[in-house]
């Protein structure tokens, strides 16, 4: 049996809406540099590729970036905020982790004091805990856009649950739990939409596919477009939690599912369609191009 070492809720071509073809959508539409923190992830590196292609100057904030970028040593903001005016904040490994509000509002009152008046942030549907963040985010007084996510379709084929997938058996704690999976190709474009377009300012916007899905129903999908059998082995948390511990990876991860167990995210919300015009991407239609690039296919590893 194969076990996951990893989990997140939360890391395509750029949808250009209706939104943002008004006279006041693009104000100062050259603007400064956009910094994208963990712009090599699932979503960062959508947002700035979708800025780029707008024509708006990007900074990739990450360790290995130039400068470099570092949640985790304050010294580094400065430099990789300098000449910024908008920002996308992601934080990993979650918003709803011990200490993280204290790091996300400390370093937007940097960005704030820094000259960067329009703040993105990356939240979870659901997470209690990752609201503190929003609240130091927003009392930094820049012009704020809170996106609330649902987990991502790309947990499957981009490092969480890929080598379960590979292995054909997906070991979660999740029981008949429902998600409503969300591709980061939407997520990607509603930020880039918040950052571009000032009739975003001060929204909360909650994200999701257009449909519930349990682990079963994603095993069977993927099943279907890998050609072979792919299975869901539900386990108890406690096993999880032992799973965790034994890969040196934080406990704290297992309590991402109780946002699944409990129920809370089990309905439907239109912040893609809101902002976007557009319904989500739905989560058969990632699997069949996603199995296309041969990600899943176990002779290539």
């Amino acid at each position: 049996m194969t076990k996951t070492t990893r989990t997140t809720k939360n890391e395509n071509a750029t949808q250009t809406t209706d939104l943002t073809t008004d006279a006041h959508a693009h104000r100062d539409a050259a603007g400064g540099i956009t910094l994208v923190i963990g712009g090599t992830g699932k979503t960062g590196r959508k947002v700035a590729e979708g800025l780029t292609a707008q024509g708006r100057p990007v900074r990739v904030g990450s360790r290995r970036g130039e400068p470099a970028f570092d949640w985790n040593d304050p010294t580094t903001w400065l430099a990789a905020l300098e000449g910024v005016d908008r920002v996308y904040v992601t934080y990993y490994p979650d918003l709803a982790f011990p200490g993280a509000a204290v790091q996300v509002t400390a370093f937007a009152e940097v960005a704030v004091a820094a000259g960067a008046r329009r703040l993105v942030l990356l939240s979870g549907r659901g997470e209690e805990a990752a609201r503190t963040s929003e609240e130091g985010l927003k009392a930094t007084g820049a012009d704020w856009t809170i996106v609330r996510s649902s987990w991502f379709n790309q947990n499957f084929d981009e490092s969480f649950f890929l080598d379960s997938v590979r292995a054909g058996e997906i070991v979660l704690p999740t029981a008949d739990a429902v998600e409503a999976f969300v591709d980061t190709g939407d997520v990607a474009d509603v930020v880039v939409a918040a950052l571009t377009d000032d009739r975003h300012i001060g929204k909360t916007y909650e994200l999701s596919g257009p449909r519930l899905m349990g682990f079963e129903d994603v095993a069977a999908e993927l099943s279907k477009v890998t050609g072979r059998e792919i299975a869901y082995a539900p386990i108890p948390m406690d096993d999880y939690r032992a799973v965790l511990r034994e890969n040196g990876l934080p406990e704290e991860f297992a309590e991402l599912f109780t946002l699944i167990l409990d129920g809370r995210n089990a309905h439907l919300v239109n912040g893609v369609e809101e902002v976007l015009g557009r319904p989500p991407r739905d989560f058969s239609d990632f699997a069949r191009e996603a199995a296309a690039t041969g990600v899943w296919d176990v002779r290539a590893v």
